[in-house]
């Protein structure tokens, strides 16, 4: 059964809470939350992408120091010393972190 996605209708019109709804591709749209009884309203969004069954292919996300402070992170490695100690690889945090 397919997922809907509905928006809660404020007093005043405007738009407030979204939430999903896993329906029946007969049933008629909701006009009225399941569990509060405010008036609602089904809207439109996108599908999720498609699932390619049998596919062992995946692509790797690319984690290189380059890309991750090309993207503002922050990259750290664990030292070998003793307690819980990080130093910063890329990116613009501290040099050195403790976990406590």
């Amino acid at each position: 059964m397919p997922i809907y996605e509905y928006v809660v209708i404020r007093k005043d019109g405007s738009d407030g809470e979204r939430f999903e709804v896993m329906q029946s591709i007969h049933a008629p749209p909701l006009k009225k939350h399941p569990e509060t009884g405010v008036r609602v309203r089904r809207i439109i969004s996108r599908p999720a992408p498609p699932k390619v069954l049998g596919s062992t292919h995946t692509k790797k996300p690319d984690l290189s120091d380059r890309r991750l402070e090309k993207l503002g992170l922050t990259k750290y490695k664990k030292t070998g010393g003793p307690g819980r100690k990080y130093e910063k690889i890329v990116g613009d945090g501290p040099d050195t972190i403790q976990r406590g």
